[in-house]
C-alpha cells in the first residue's frame, strides 16, 4: 500500500498548506505515507544553541536511543544536517558506525532534513527513522522533501522575534470603536494562542480570562471619558489548561473630541510574583486525567505532564513496587545516560529494574508510606543524590492501605520546597496510587478476557475448493473491554461451506464466554447437515434455554461451491454485502428474524443468493459500519464504496483495505470475506437406495461396478468394491431403517458414503485375536482409504471413505 499512500500524500501536499491542520497531523500523515517507524520535528526555541523536540509520532524515541534535545554545534546527525544546511541520509551501516555520535539502537536507516521556508532556514530539522534495511531510495527522499517543506511552513515553528523572546512584555493596540485588536506575537504567546488562531477580536482574548477577573479587565479595555489608563494583574486559562498571571499596563489615546479612541498597552508574565497560584486547579486536572487512565503508562504520563515542567523538575520516575524490587514503568527523560548508575546497572529493554534495598532512604520512605523532601546537599546514597543533586522528592504511592509504588522527582539546580508545593506533591501521590491500583485491575481483566477470546476464535481458516476465505478481527481501542464478536468457516459435505459471523451483547468475560458457546453450538448444528434456518433456530433455542440475560446476533450463509448458489439466514445481524465481478456492490436484501435468545419460537427465513465466479461475499459486525458518529446506513454506504474501489484478486488486501479507516473504534470489528471462484471441474455423482434383501450387498457392488465403468475407472474398482462391501454390510447388520449409498468423483478423488438411521459411529476394535469372526471390516476400509471418517446426519450418521483414483475426463 505504500505507493498508493505516497501518491495520496503528494496530492495533498501539492494542494497547498492548510493552516487549520495541526503539525502533529502532518507528522502522522508522514508515517502513514512512508511506512516509517518514527518521525520527529526539532526546532531552535529560546536557546539558539540547542535543537529541542517539538513534535513526534510513531514508536517511542527511547527504542532507538534518541534524545529530546541536541546541542548545536555538536556530534549528532541532527547537528550535522543543521550546520551543513542539506539533508543527511544514513543507511543502517552508517547509523551503526558511530560517525555522528553514539550509534542508535537497532538496525535502522536515518534521514535528517533541514526545514527551509521561503528560502530561509527556520532553524529546525525533520528526523525520520525507518527499519527498512534498503534505506531511502530517490522516490522516498523526494516524498520526505515534500513533507519537510510542508512542516517548515507551519507557523508554530516560526522563530520568535528577538523583542518577544523569554519573559519580555508584548505590546497591543485596541481600536475602541470597532473592538479590533492589534497584538504582537509575545502577547498572543502569553495568552496561549498561535498567530494563526487569533482573529483580531478583543473578545477572543477576553474569553480566555478567568471569570472572576473579567470585570476588572473589562473596565480597563472599555475606558470611560476621563480615563487615562491603569495597571492590572489578572489570570488567563490557556488552551492546554494552564492557569497563569499576566500584568497589563495601558494608556488611553483621545480623539479630536477628547474622548478615548485607542488603547495602547503592554502585557507581561506576572506568574513569578505569585508562586503556587494554580496548585488547586493542577490537582483537579490531574484527578480528572487519572480518572480516565486505564493503563500503568497512562498514569505515568499524567504524573509527568502535571509535575515535571510545571515544577521545573529535571527527572521524574514512576515505579511499581513488586516484592522488594522497584520496576520503573515511566522515566522522563527516557535516555539511560540521564539516570544514576544504580538505575542503569540492571537496565532492561526500555525501563530499569532496581532493588529497593540498594537505596535505604527510598526503602524507608516506602516502608513508612510518608513523602520525604531532600534539599540540595542532603546526605543521600548515590542512587538518589545523583538523581536530584539540587533537590529530591520521594513520594510513596498509597492505595488500599498499602504502598503500590513510588514517584521520584529530581532537580539539578538547588530547589526549595515550599509548603504549597509539598501539599501539591502529597495530593498528587495519593491520586496516582489509587489510579495505579485501578490500572493493575484493568490490565489483569483485559489480559484474561483477551486470552479467552483469542482462544475461542479460529486460529486459521480451512482451504476451500473453488474459493478463498479470509477473516480479520480488531478489538476496540476505546477502553480495555473486549467484546463478543466471532466468526467461523465450516466445511460441509457435497462441496458446501458454511460462513457464520456474530456478535454477543456486552463487553466482558461473560460475553466472551457466551461467544465461544454459540460458535461451538452453531458449528455442531451445521456439521449435522441441517439447513441454514434450522441451524439458526436450534442456536436460538439453545440460548433461550441457557437462561442468560444476554442476546446475540448472527448471519449464517451456506454456499454451494459447485453450483454457485447460497442461502442466508439472519438473526438481527447486518446483512451480507456483495461485490460483483464487474465491480458493482450491493447490500443483500435478506429478510431476517430477531436476535438469538429473545423469542424461543422465532422464525428465521432463508434468502437465496446467486454467486458468479469472481464475486466477493462480505460479512461484518456493526463495529465496522456503525458508531456514535456514524449511522448504520452511512456506514454500509461507505463499506460499499470502499469495496467497489478494491480489486478482488487479492482477498487479503481487500480485508486490510476495509479496515483501513477503523483506527479509532468504540466496538470490536470482525470481517469475514469469501471470494467465490467456482470449481475447476464439477463433480459427478451417483446414488443407490439399498433395500434390505439377502442380495443387497451384491446389488450395491454391481451398481458401483457399472458406475465406475461409466466414469472410466473400471480398472481401479477393486478397492472401492471392497469398501462398499464392508460399509453396506455394517449398515445392514448393525442398524435399522433405510440405507443409502452415494458415490462422488471429482478430480483424482472418489468418495464413497453410506448413510443410515443409527447415530452410533463405527468403532475400530483395539485388538483382534486369530479366533475372532468379525471386527476386521473397519480396519480393511481404513487401510485402503486415503481418508476415512463418520459424521452425524440428521438423526443418523454417514460413514465415508475417500480413495485416490486416476484423474480422467468424465464423459458428458
Amino acid at each position: 500500500m505504500r505507493p498508493l499512500r505516497a501518491d495520496l500524500a503528494r496530492r495533498s501536499l501539492r494542494a497547498g498548506v492548510d493552516a487549520a491542520v495541526p503539525l502533529r497531523a502532518v507528522v502522522e500523515q508522514l508515517l502513514v505515507a512512508t511506512g516509517a517507524t518514527l518521525a520527529a520535528v526539532y526546532a531552535t526555541r529560546e536557546h539558539a544553541g540547542e535543537l529541542s523536540l517539538v513534535e513526534e509520532a510513531g514508536v517511542p524515541r527511547a527504542l532507538y536511543g534518541l534524545r529530546r534535545e541536541y546541542p548545536v554545534p555538536g556530534r549528532s546527525p541532527l547537528a550535522a544536517a543543521h550546520e551543513a544546511g542539506r539533508p543527511l541520509w544514513l543507511a543502517p551501516a552508517a547509523v551503526a558506525g558511530g560517525q555522528y555520535g553514539p550509534a542508535l539502537t537497532g538496525e535502522v536507516a536515518l534521514a535528517v532534513l533541514p526545514l527551509v521556508a521561503g528560502g530561509r532556514s527556520t532553524g529546525g530539522c525533520l528526523l525520520v527513522v525507518d527499519e527498512d534495511r534498503d534505506g531511502f531510495d530517490e522516490e522516498y527522499r523526494a516524498l520526505l522533501a515534500l513533507f519537510a517543506d510542508r512542516i517548515a511552513a507551519d507557523e508554530s515553528l516560526a522563530p520568535p522575534r528577538p523583542e518577544t523572546r523569554g519573559n519580555g512584555a508584548g505590546t497591543f493596540a485596541l481600536t475602541l470603536a470597532t473592538g479590533r485588536l492589534e497584538a504582537d506575537a509575545r502577547v498572543l504567546e502569553l495568552f496561549g494562542l498561535a498567530p494563526a488562531e487569533f482573529d483580531g477580536r478583543v473578545e477572543t482574548l477576553l474569553g480566555l480570562t478567568v471569570p472572576e477577573d473579567l470585570p476588572a479587565l473589562m473596565s480597563v479595555m472599555d475606558p470611560g471619558p476621563r480615563a487615562t489608563g491603569r495597571d492590572l494583574e489578572f489570570r488567563v486559562r490557556r488552551g492546554n489548561g494552564e492557569l497563569t498571571w499576566l500584568r497589563l499596563r495601558s494608556e488611553v489615546t483621545p480623539g479630536a473630541d477628547g474622548l478615548p479612541t485607542r488603547l495602547l498597552g503592554s502585557v507581561a508574565d506576572a506568574s513569578r510574583l505569585r508562586p503556587g497560584v494554580d496548585d488547586i486547579s493542577r490537582v483537579q486536572r490531574l484527578a480528572t486525567t487519572l480518572a480516565t487512565a486505564v493503563t500503568v503508562q497512562d498514569v505515568g504520563r499524567a504524573m509527568v505532564s502535571a509535575l515535571r515542567h510545571p515544577l521545573g523538575a529535571d527527572r521524574v520516575a514512576l515505579a511499581e513496587l513488586e516484592a522488594d524490587r522497584l520496576v520503573a514503568t515511566l522515566l522522563d527523560p527516557p535516555e539511560p545516560e540521564a539516570w544514576p548508575d544504580v538505575w542503569r546497572a540492571e537496565w532492561r529493554s526500555e525501563w530499569p529494574d532496581a532493588p529497593a534495598r540498594a537505596m535505604p532512604t527510598l526503602e524507608s520512605a516506602l516502608r513508612d508510606g510518608r513523602p520525604s523532601f531532600w534539599p540540595a546537599g542532603a546526605p543521600l546514597e548515590p542512587g538518589l543524590s545523583e538523581m536530584g543533586p539540587g533537590g529530591l522528592a520521594l513520594l510513596p504511592l498509597p492505595a488500599a492501605g498499602r504502598v503500590v509504588g513510588a514517584c521520584l522527582l529530581g532537580w539539578e539546580q538547588p530547589h526549595t520546597f515550599s509548603s504549597d508545593e509539598r501539599a501539591l506533591l502529597t495530593a498528587a501521590a495519593a491520586l496516582a496510587g489509587q489510579a495505579l491500583e485501578r490500572a493493575h485491575t484493568l490490565d489483569a481483566e483485559h489480559e484474561l478476557i483477551g486470552t479467552l477470546q483469542r482462544a475461542l476464535l479460529p486460529r486459521r481458516l480451512p482451504q476451500l475448493p473453488g474459493g478463498v476465505a479470509v477473516a480479520r478481527y480488531l478489538p476496540a481501542t476505546a477502553g480495555l473491554e473486549v467484546g463478543g464478536d466471532w466468526y467461523d468457516v465450516i466445511p460441509l459435505t457435497d462441496g458446501r461451506v458454511a460462513l457464520v459471523i456474530g456478535d454477543v451483547q456486552g463487553h466482558n468475560a461473560g460475553a466472551a464466554t457466551l461467544m465461544g458457546q454459540m460458535r461451538t453450538a452453531i458449528r455442531a448444528y451445521a456439521v449435522e447437515g441441517h439447513p441454514a434456518d434450522v441451524v439458526v433456530s436450534h442456536a436460538n433455542r439453545l440460548l433461550v434455554g441457557m437462561g442468560t440475560d444476554l442476546f446475540a446476533t448472527c448471519c449464517y450463509v451456506v454456499v454451494d461451491m459447485e453450483e454457485g448458489s447460497a442461502w442466508c439466514a439472519r438473526a438481527g445481524h447486518i446483512p451480507p454485502v456483495l461485490r460483483l465481478p464487474d465491480g458493482r456492490t450491493e447490500v443483500v436484501v435478506a429478510e431476517g428474524g430477531p436476535p438469538l435468545g429473545v423469542l424461543e419460537d422465532a422464525h428465521f427465513p432463508i434468502t437465496p443468493l446467486a454467486l458468479l465466479p469472481g464475486t466477493l461475499l462480505v460479512l461484518t459486525t456493526d463495529g465496522l459500519v456503525e458508531s456514535r458518529t456514524l449511522t448504520l446506513d452511512d456506514g454500509l454506504g461507505r463499506l460499499c464504496a470502499t469495496l467497489g474501489r478494491t480489486e478482488a484478486g487479492d482477498v487479503e488486501q481487500v480485508a486490510d483495505t476495509l479496515l483501513g479507516d477503523a483506527t479509532r473504534r468504540d466496538d470490536d470489528v470482525a470481517v469475514l470475506l469469501l471470494r467465490y471462484d467456482g470449481m475447476g471441474s464439477l463433480p459427478v455423482r451417483a446414488g443407490w437406495t439399498v433395500w434390505r434383501l439377502p442380495e443387497a450387498v451384491s446389488h450395491a457392488r454391481r451398481f458401483v461396478a457399472r458406475t465406475l465403468s461409466s466414469w472410466g475407472l473400471a480398472e481401479e474398482a477393486d478397492a472401492p468394491l471392497l469398501v462398499v462391501s464392508e460399509l453396506v454390510t455394517n449398515a445392514l447388520v448393525h442398524t435399522q431403517g433405510p440405507v443409502r449409498l452415494d458415490l462422488t468423483h471429482v478430480g483424482d478423488r472418489l468418495r464413497i458414503a453410506v448413510t443410515d438411521a443409527s447415530p452410533r459411529s463405527p468403532v475400530k476394535p483395539a485388538n483382534i485375536g486369530w479366533e475372532a469372526t468379525g471386527g476386521r471390516g473397519i480396519m480393511l476400509v481404513e487401510a485402503v482409504s486415503g481418508t476415512f471418517g463418520s459424521l452425524p446426519m440428521g438423526g443418523g450418521k454417514q460413514v465415508w471413505s475417500e480413495i485416490t483414483v486416476s484423474a480422467r475426463a468424465v464423459p458428458e
